[in-house]
C-alpha cells in the first residue's frame, strides 16, 4: 500500500508538468464541447483525436485522450438538462431531472449540480481504480489461456444482456458478430489468412479504429441529419456553483452512485449510459417518500445520482483495460487501441513490463478530473451557444473528420471504405435496435478469444477438460450460464416455483 502511494506521488510528479496542464486544459475543453453536442459522442471524439495523437509521446497522447473522455461524458449533460436531448447516451437519465430543472428557472443550479456530481463520481471511480488496479493486475497474472477464452465468452455475454434489455438475444448476435468480424485476416499463431476472399486488404484483418470511427461515428452522422433543429431552453444561466449543503445533503446518494458507476464501469463492454440509469434507480428506491415524489420532476438528488454515476464508471471502465487488456465500454475500448498503437501493452504482465503506468494512469485521471471541475463551473454562459450551431453546417465536417482519421492510421482508402461499410451497418442494426457496444467489444475480443483458445488446446494436447475443471474457469462459465438461463421465460418460472415451495416450508 505504501508502495502504491510512493509511486503515485512520482506520477503526479511526472505527469503534473506545463505540458501536461496545457494538453488537458484544451483537451477537456473539446471534449466538453463534443459531449454537449447531440450526436457526437464520447466515443467517436476518443475515436477521431486517436487518429491526431499518432505522432505524439505516448504519455502525451494517452492524456489527451482520458482528458477528452472525461469531458465529453460530463459534457453531455448541457444539452440533456437545455434541450432535453442527451449529448452522449450517457446522459440520457440526466435528462429525466436535469430538463425540467431548466424549465423551472434552474438550469444554471442543474449545471453546477451535474458538474459537481461528475467531479465527485469522478474522484470515487479514482480512487477505486488506484486501490484495486494493482490488485487486480496481481491476480491476473494467475489468469491462463483457458480462463481468458471464458473471460471474453463472458464479457461478451453479460454486455448483450445489459445493452439491450429488451431482448438480449439482439445483444447477443450483435456481440457475436463483433467476433466472427475478428476471424477475418490472418490468425494470430501460425497467420494463416482466413476469410479474405483473395483481397490482399483483407488479409490484413478489420482495423479497430476505422471500424469504430463507422460504427459510431458515421452512423451517428446519418441518425442525427434525420432529426430537426433543436432548440436551447430560453431560460436565463443563474448561479452556477452550488452551495455545499445542496450537494453533501445527499452524501449517501453520491457514495453509492459513485461506487455503483465504479463496479459497473468495470463489467467488460456495459457503459456509462448502464451506470447512469442503474445509479439513478437505485437512488430512487432509497430515498425518502417526500424526495422520491421530486423525481422526474425536478430532482436535486436524481441529477446528482446520474451524473455520479456515470462519470465514475470511466475510472472503473478503464481498470481492465490495465489489468486484463479488456474494455469496460466503448471509448475504453479505443483507448485500450490507443495504448496498443502507442506501444504500451495492457494486460496482466503490465505490472512487470510498465510498473509504474498504472499509477501514471491515474495521476492522468486526476488531473482531466480536475479540469473538468474548473471549466465546468467556469464555462457555462459561452459554451451554451455552441448549442445553436447549425446541425446541417457541423455534420459535414464531422464527416470530413471521420474521414481523415480513417485514413491517417495506415494512409490506406481502404480504411475508410471499412469506415463507410460500418457506419452504414451501425445505422441498420441500430434501427432494428441492436446495440452497438457489444460489436465494438466482439471486433475487440475475437482476437484474445482466438489466440487463447488454440494456444489452450495446445496447452492441453486438444482436451477440453480443463476449461471446465479449473477454478476460475468453473466461476465464469457458471456466472455465464446463469446470465443466459435468466432470460428465459422457463428458467424463471421454475426458480419462482423454486423459491414459493422453500417459503411455504
Amino acid at each position: 500500500m505504501f508502495e502504491g502511494l510512493k509511486l503515485f506521488g512520482e506520477a503526479m510528479g511526472t505527469v503534473f508538468t506545463f505540458r501536461a496542464l496545457f494538453d488537458s486544459l484544451w483537451a477537456t475543453q473539446l471534449g466538453i464541447i463534443i459531449g454537449m453536442l447531440p450526436g457526437l459522442t464520447a466515443t467517436m471524439g476518443v475515436a477521431l483525436l486517436t487518429t491526431l495523437t499518432f505522432n505524439m509521446a505516448p504519455g502525451n497522447a494517452i492524456l489527451i485522450l482520458i482528458c477528452m473522455y472525461i469531458g465529453a461524458i460530463y459534457g453531455g449533460s448541457r444539452s440533456a438538462i437545455l434541450l432535453n436531448i442527451p449529448g452522449t447516451p450517457a446522459n440520457a437519465a440526466t435528462t429525466v431531472d436535469g430538463y425540467p430543472l431548466a424549465l423551472q428557472g434552474k438550469a444554471g443550479k442543474a449545471i453546477g449540480i451535474a458538474t459537481t456530481g461528475s467531479f465527485l463520481g469522478s474522484m470515487i471511480g479514482m480512487l477505486a481504480m488506484l486501490v484495486f488496479t494493482p490488485m487486480i493486475g496481481t491476480v491476473a497474472l494467475s489468469f491462463q489461456s483457458y480462463e481468458f477464452v471464458w473471460f471474453s465468452i463472458f464479457g461478451i455475454i453479460i454486455c448483450g444482456n445489459l445493452t439491450a434489455p429488451k431482448d438480449p438475444l439482439k445483444g447477443w448476435i450483435s456481440g457475436f458478430l463483433g467476433l466472427f468480424v475478428a476471424m477475418i485476416g490472418m490468425e494470430g499463431i501460425h497467420a494463416y489468412v482466413r476469410f479474405s476472399f483473395g483481397s490482399t486488404n483483407l488479409s490484413g484483418g478489420i482495423s479497430l479504429i476505422p471500424a469504430m470511427v463507422g460504427a459510431f461515428g458515421f452512423a451517428e452522422i446519418i441518425s442525427v441529419m434525420r432529426v430537426e433543429k433543436y432548440e436551447v431552453v430560453k431560460t436565463a444561466i443563474d448561479r452556477v456553483i452550488p452551495r455545499l449543503s445542496e450537494v453533501f445533503k445527499y452524501w449517501k446518494t453520491i457514495i453509492r452512485s459513485g461506487l455503483i458507476g465504479t463496479f459497473i464501469g468495470a463489467i467488460p463492454g456495459v457503459g456509462e449510459d448502464i451506470a447512469a440509469w442503474v445509479s439513478y434507480d437505485m437512488a430512487k428506491r432509497g430515498a425518502k417518500p417526500e424526495e422520491r415524489e421530486k423525481f422526474g420532476k425536478g430532482s436535486v438528488e436524481g441529477l446528482l445520482a446520474s451524473e455520479t454515476g456515470n462519470n465514475a464508471c470511466v475510472p472503473g471502465a478503464i481498470i481492465p483495460v490495465l489489468t486484463l487488456a479488456i474494455p469496460g465500454s466503448a471509448p475504453a475500448a479505443v483507448l485500450l487501441g490507443a495504448m496498443l498503437i502507442h506501444g504500451v501493452r495492457p494486460g496482466p504482465l503490465i505490472m512487470l513490463e510498465f510498473p509504474t503506468f498504472i499509477y501514471e494512469v491515474v495521476a492522468m485521471v486526476l488531473l482531466a478530473t480536475i479540469m473538468m471541475f474548473v471549466l465546468g463551473l467556469s464555462m457555462v454562459r459561452p459554451l451554451v451557444k455552441v448549442l445553436q450551431v447549425p446541425r446541417q453546417k457541423l455534420m459535414p465536417v464531422i464527416f470530413i473528420l471521420c474521414v481523415v482519421g480513417s485514413f491517417a492510421l495506415q494512409a490506406r482508402l481502404f480504411d475508410v471504405g471499412i469506415m463507410i461499410v460500418f457506419g452504414a451497418l451501425g445505422f441498420i442494426l441500430r434501427e432494428m435496435d441492436y446495440p452497438m457496444a457489444p460489436l465494438v467489444l466482439g471486433i475487440i475480443l475475437g482476437d484474445i478469444l482466438d489466440k487463447n483458445l488454440r494456444r489452450a488446446l495446445i496447452l492441453s494436447d486438444g482436451s477440453v477438460a480443463p476449461f471446465f475443471t479449473r477454478p476460475i474457469c468453473v466461476v465464469l462459465g457458471l456466472l455465464t450460464l446463469i446470465i443466459v438461463l435468466g432470460r428465459a421465460k422457463w428458467f424463471r418460472a421454475l426458480m419462482a416455483q423454486m423459491f414459493r415451495k422453500k417459503a411455504a416450508v
